[in-house]
């Protein structure tokens, strides 16, 4: 090869070197961000109030549970239309306390919870006058907004798998463990149950995603972080009421509520997809419908706090 033929192969190769290391340093950067905003939600107290808050409830469960039932008797047939009634079956296992918790805490706790994170989101940094510096950063505004996403995601992981795990541990500790009867009525090990109690937790914090969506574009809305996660908590409360008046029917099914409590279906033998698949697909929707207006809403907002 002539010295020409080695100069215009170095030639050619020579930009390709800075893009790719260009590439390498944004792919950095946005995984840097995305740390950095998990880590500075989970170290929030108000994060860790939230958790705290979340975590007690299966323990009172637990504790009512066993009180009323210290006698010998048995806990009434509660659980209404809108959820299976586990309590009936926690003192003969333990591992229904876990499964009774989501049931009690899905409805009101965690969604509020999901809202407070993610109303504060965006509207809490630019009221604390952090946003315009968040935004001097090279990541640019977009990547900003999937780190704020993506870390009130884990949020709804987290806040999910407390309940859980807590549900577990009070249920070990206050009542037997052994092989679970499922809804259908067939029995399964308690490991496999183990297995389903997680699948459910996930199932629960995928519930939560249309949520997130629609708190992220109201934090984008305001100024005030206090204003957007009530804002958050009140549309909540709002479509939870919408969702129980009969007359409503017709629009109850598009409500991001409305199917929350199917997973109870994968009690069943075997698993009944039809209205998890539903509110999956519903939250999925919600996320790219509410997220694409946050995305719009963000990206031309004039940032002056």
């Amino acid at each position: 090869m002539s010295r020409a033929e080695v100069g215009a192969g170095a030639t050619a190769a020579g930009p390709v070197e800075p893009v790719a290391r260009d590439r390498e340093r944004r792919l950095w950067w946005t995984f840097g961000l995305l740390r950095s905003e998990v880590t500075t939600t989970f170290r929030r107290w108000r994060t860790l109030a939230l958790l705290g808050v979340l975590a007690a409830v299966p323990v009172l469960i637990g504790i009512a549970v066993k009180i009323e039932t210290s006698d010998g008797g048995g806990m009434g047939r509660g659980g209404g239309a809108n959820g299976p009634a586990f309590l009936t079956q926690i003192t003969n296992n333990g591992l229904f306390l876990v499964f009774a918790a989501l049931a009690a805490t899905l409805p009101v706790f965690l969604p509020m919870a999901v809202g407070v994170i993610a109303g504060d989101a965006i509207a809490g940094e630019a009221n604390g006058g952090t946003l315009r510096y968040l935004l001097v950063a090279p990541a640019g505004r977009t990547r900003l907004l999937l780190a704020k996403y993506a870390s009130t995601l884990a949020f709804c992981l987290v806040a999910t798998l407390v309940v859980a795990a807590s549900a577990l541990v009070v249920g070990a500790l206050l009542f037997p463990l052994g092989d679970v009867t499922t809804i259908s009525g067939t029995r399964i090990s308690f490991g496999d149950g183990l297995l389903r109690a997680l699948l459910i937790a996930v199932v629960v914090a995928a519930s939560l995603v249309g949520l997130a969506a629609v708190g992220l574009l109201i934090s984008t809305l305001t100024n005030s972080g206090i204003a957007a996660m009530a804002a958050t908590v009140g549309l909540l409360i709002t479509v939870q009421i919408l969702d129980t008046i009969p007359q409503l029917h017709a629009i109850q099914p598009y409500l991001f509520s409305h199917y929350w409590l199917s997973f109870a279906d994968l009690l069943r033998e075997p698993f009944y997809w039809d209205d998890i698949g539903r509110n999956l697909g519903l939250q999925a929707l919600y996320a790219a419908v509410f997220g694409s207006a946050a995305w719009a809403r963000f990206t031309t907002k004039d940032i002056n706090a």
